[in-house]
């Protein structure tokens, strides 16, 4: 990837994590990213993420995790968005 294309898809990723859960510090962006990546997988080639997940079952068990955590970092964000 280039230098210019990788900072801006950087910038891309830390606007959407900071929409999304109201940060966007590395830890959160890369649980974002993480998210969503997992997320279309699961949709667009349900087979491949039922394999991973029957051939990692601790990954799996993180990907829950970080799923809640994103899920419920963005409710906490929307609640305080509409105060």
């Amino acid at each position: 990837m280039e230098k210019i294309f990788a900072e801006q898809f950087k910038a891309l990723l830390e606007k959407y994590s900071e929409l999304l859960v109201g940060e966007s510090s590395d830890e959160k962006m890369e649980k974002v990213k993480a998210w969503a990546l997992y997320s279309h997988i699961a949709k667009s080639m349900p087979a491949l993420a039922k394999h991973w997940n029957e051939l990692y079952p601790e990954a799996k068990e993180e990907m829950k995790t970080i799923i809640n955590e994103v899920k419920e970092l963005n409710e906490q964000h929307r609640k305080a968005a509409k105060k």
